[in-house]
């Protein structure tokens, strides 16, 4: 996550990069730029839940865009938006669920399309099953990679159980919001820095941890095949 920038782009599976658009004035970093300007809006709350929400299933814009400027100005209440964030990503994830399960040939493949992420989709719906989507939500939910609304809308399309789906959901959107607010509320401003340059690489390595530990648990168990590709 780079707060004034994003991500990078393209079928690879990262956000876009906002940076670039923003300096071109292009429609995703104005698009950006609205977002930002949520925070300082009296209901900003509000528009929190609803940039998580919408974040988890179709939404270029990852929450912690808003999120990330409120909890630094009002630092007390960081917990609180943690909160909200992880509440509403996680039902957003569920309406993303629900697009993939129902509706993915009328509305799922065609928005993927728009985005440029059919591809990449496509490329993980063939390998996915409960083993590769525990990684894919580990991932995404920690690091953005890929795009949460992707591997929502995947999870419905392979009909990975719901509630396997929520408890993964809730577990590492909150971890990322709550690590975020632990972050803002202890030190401030300060480590803002530290925030846009390092945590995405230490949110890949702590969801890359989980992983190991979770298949060498399965190994210990003998549980057999452990991808589905």
């Amino acid at each position: 996550m780079v707060l004034s920038g994003g991500s990078g782009g393209g079928d690879g599976g990262e956000e876009v990069d906002p940076a670039g658009e923003t300096a071109r004035g292009g429609p995703i970093g104005r698009l950006y730029a609205w977002t930002m300007s949520l925070a300082a809006r009296p209901r900003a709350e509000i528009w929190l839940a609803v940039v998580a929400f919408v974040e988890s299933s179709f939404f270029l814009i990852p929450a912690d865009v808003l999120f990330v400027p409120m909890a630094m100005s009002r630092p007390l209440r960081a917990y609180r938006m943690a909160l909200i964030a992880t509440v509403f990503s996680t039902l957003g994830g569920i309406a993303g669920y629900a697009l993939g399960y129902y509706v993915f040939e009328a509305v799922a493949r065609p928005v993927l399309a728009f985005y440029g992420k059919l591809a990449a989709f496509e490329s993980l719906r063939a390998c996915a099953g409960p083993d590769t989507t525990l990684i894919l939500l580990a991932t995404s939910g920690l690091a953005h990679l890929p795009p949460i609304k992707v591997v929502t809308i995947l999870a419905g399309a392979v009909q990975i159980g719901l509630g396997f789906f929520v408890v993964s959901c809730v577990l590492a959107r909150g971890l990322r919001f709550f690590a975020l607010a632990f972050l803002l509320r202890r030190y401030g401003p300060a480590i803002r820095h530290f925030i846009e340059r390092r945590l995405k690489v230490m949110a890949v390595l702590a969801a890359g941890a989980a992983i190991l530990l979770y298949f060498g648990l399965k190994l210990v168990a003998g549980s057999g095949q452990l991808l589905s590709c």
